[in-house]
């Protein structure tokens, strides 16, 4: 049966849009992909809608179809809006569908900083142009602009545009405290930002542009995935790290990031092996087969003490990882270090 059929593909979609009753729609969306044998996850808030399912291609068609279909989205979403990339329903353990307050958790109420209020929407193929221009000026020192990563550190960690700023912050939701912190950083610029598939530009931009500092805020229509279809050997380095169980998808063969234990280039994440530890780590097939598989040693020391003892009480979550990084980063750069990207 095609609905099964084991080469499929993920969908990376959004669209704001004023629900009058998520709730029908949440139960309406779970029917849908239930019907479709779709995994993923969807959130549903009365300010639109944001999906990642995967299945097979015939299913995925299918749901698009039936997407734009549907009365809520007709005028406002399209083909373009749905980023696909290979692989299929094993890529997500189950399908959840739910309502929430936001449709990316930013953290603040959506009714303060609305989506209404975003930055300027470029083109992949714009926003390859204004790269071009911001690091050809970075390099002789005399940029206004700064080339914002809005995603958390071990997205950017393994892929990045070359030049950018990509904040050391673990959560989407720090990223309204990482501005607030560094607003000075922000003052008189031309921010272009970029995130996985736009999303979080939306709400991340119209935060910034509501702190009225910036001269310009400008964001990747369609995210780092639009951006690569089009320009797959252009200015974004390494991978793009995804919210599924294949954690990164490529387009070009370039690794980034190195193993957190002896330095050699490596970009595969994995879990930490720490039962309680929900961080993931960059540890290198060698390094693995000595046994290191937690993300730091308080880790690896926890996973023995906790094999050694037979109840399995659920720890807390704390490590080195957690408890080293501030959390929200206070960049104290002079404009000459900024250009150097991570």
């Amino acid at each position: 049966h095609a609905v099964d059929s084991k080469v499929g593909e993920v969908l990376l979609y959004y669209c704001y849009c004023e629900v009058k009753d998520p709730e029908k729609l949440c139960a309406w969306q779970k029917a849908l992909c239930q019907h479709l044998h779709l995994t993923g996850k969807v959130r549903v808030a009365s300010e639109g809608i944001n999906g990642t399912v995967g299945g097979s291609k015939v299913a995925t068609n299918l749901y698009i179809e039936v997407m734009l279909s549907q009365p809520l989205f007709k005028d406002i979403l399209c083909q373009d809006d749905f980023k696909s990339s290979a692989g299929g329903a094993h890529c997500f353990p189950d399908l959840r569908v739910g309502v929430f307050k936001e449709i990316v958790p930013m953290g603040i109420d959506p009714k303060k900083v609305s989506y209404k209020e975003t930055g300027i929407h470029l083109s992949p193929q714009e926003f390859h142009r204004e790269v071009e221009q911001y690091l050809s000026q970075a390099s002789q020192g005399q940029s206004d602009t700064i080339l914002l990563d809005c995603r958390n550190f071990y997205e950017s960690k393994i892929g990045h545009f070359q030049g950018c700023l990509a904040p050391d912050i673990r959560k989407f939701s720090y990223f309204p405290s990482y501005v607030d912190e560094n607003l000075e950083l922000f003052k008189n610029k031309r921010v272009l930002m970029y995130c996985t598939g736009g999303i979080r530009c939306e709400r991340g931009s119209a935060y910034l542009r509501s702190k009225a500092v910036c001269k310009e805020v400008y964001q990747l229509r369609g995210g780092i995935h639009k951006y690569l279809e089009e320009f797959p050997d252009g200015f974004y380095r390494g991978k793009l790290f995804v919210f599924d169980d294949r954690y990164a998808i490529c387009s070009n063969e370039d690794v980034i990031s190195a193993c957190r234990y002896c330095g050699t280039l490596w970009d595969q994440y994995k879990l930490c092996s720490s039962q309680h530890c929900r961080q993931l780590v960059l540890t290198c097939p060698s390094c693995r087969k000595k046994g290191l598989t937690a993300c730091c040693p308080v880790c690896q020391e926890k996973e023995l003490k906790v094999t050694s003892r037979a109840s399995g009480q659920a720890l807390k979550e704390e490590c080195e990882c957690t408890k080293k990084r501030p959390r929200v980063p206070v960049e104290h750069t002079s404009q000459g270090t900024l250009g150097a990207g991570k």
